[in-house]
């Protein structure tokens, strides 16, 4: 404030009421003083004057670390709060048991007025300022909620694999604290029993999202004598990890092994070849909790729970199994058509 001072020819507390919106400053003055704070680039402490004022300007979307996933939301959740008044600030916790009650601790009520959190681990509705759950370990039942419908995804995914002729088909699950992954892991398991296909418990693998764990189970299953034919993965990033082992054991996809993945991040449409995957609509789902989460500020009523339709996008890796691997199935079997395909 002293160097805005000195290059406008004023003093420090004029400097000061200008900042803070104080009357007794002449027009033209107001706007010396501001046309030197943006020339040099100056910006106020955002805790200090929230502090002072006791509110704050800030909303923030909390996360555990920044991944595709998040990435995407953050992308919608800017959008929405774009006009609205409040900037937002993007904050990474840690990847561990309880971020988000530190990251609110740390931030809520003195640089943030509300937050978006996405996929918080552990959290109550008592929270420091409003708050908005993406995708919660525990499920819509504690916090207002934004979520897809990982059941009927992973069910249509599962359905396009058995319609193809696959019977073998292995699943990578992601954490099993999670209630998405317990869906999706569902929806994989009704649409297989739907079809009269016993599920083998040796293909069901828990990878917890994590692309190297994700290489080691697959190369698991690519070792076994009566191999999987097709690999449904929770996630896109595990099921791109499971292409490249494919690879590596000489497999060509979708030829020798289908793969279809769950998300649609940026990155599956541009996997060679490109990623057969259940879409959810990542950036309609932060615009969604943004939203959400200035009407709960604004004290404007709604639902406190928005499940989004999820969509399966059909593309380069997943086609019929080889005519050598495919196991014999019974006469009575019934298999259901892939619901909801849609060319990519």
């Amino acid at each position: 404030m002293a160097d805005v001072a000195a290059r406008a020819g004023v003093s420090v507390a004029t400097v000061s009421k200008v900042v803070n919106g104080r009357y007794g400053v002449a027009k033209e003055t107001v706007e010396l003083v501001q046309g030197v704070i943006e020339e040099m680039g100056y910006a106020g402490n955002l805790s200090a004057s929230s502090l002072r004022m006791q509110q704050t300007n800030v909303l923030g979307i909390l996360v555990a670390s920044f991944e595709p996933f998040s990435a995407e939301l953050l992308k919608g959740a800017a959008a929405a709060a774009e006009g609205s008044g409040y900037e937002l600030l993007a904050h990474s916790g840690g990847d561990n048991h309880g971020w988000e009650r530190r990251s609110l601790a740390r931030l809520g009520g003195t640089l943030i007025a509300g937050a978006v959190l996405v996929t918080p681990t552990v959290l109550d509705a008592r929270t420091v300022v409003p708050v908005v759950a993406i995708d919660p370990h525990y499920g819509p039942n504690r916090l207002p909620t934004i979520d897809a419908d990982s059941f009927t995804g992973a069910e249509q995914a599962t359905e396009h694999l058995i319609s193809l002729g696959h019977r073998r088909i292995a699943f990578l699950g992601g954490r099993s604290e999670l209630d998405s992954a317990h869906l999706r892991e569902a929806g994989y398991r009704n649409a297989m029993a739907e079809a009269g296909i016993p599920v083998d418990q040796a293909l069901v693998r828990e990878t917890r999202y994590v692309p190297d764990r994700a290489a080691e189970v697959t190369r698991e299953l690519l070792m076994m004598k009566d191999r999987p034919t097709a690999i449904f993965a929770a996630n896109d990033i595990t099921a791109m990890r499971a292409m490249d082992v494919a690879h590596e054991f000489g497999l060509a996809v979708p030829e020798d092994l289908s793969i279809v993945g769950f998300d649609d991040v940026p990155e599956a449409s541009l996997a060679t070849p490109s990623l057969t995957t259940v879409r959810q609509p990542m950036q309609s789902m932060g615009a969604a909790a943004m939203t959400m989460l200035l009407d709960l500020i604004n004290g404007v009523e709604r639902e406190p729970h928005v499940r989004m339709a999820t969509e399966l996008v059909v593309r380069g890796t997943t086609t019929e199994p080889p005519v050598e691997l495919v196991t014999a199935v019974e006469p009575a079997l019934v298999v259901p058509a892939a619901r909801g395909a849609v060319d990519a």
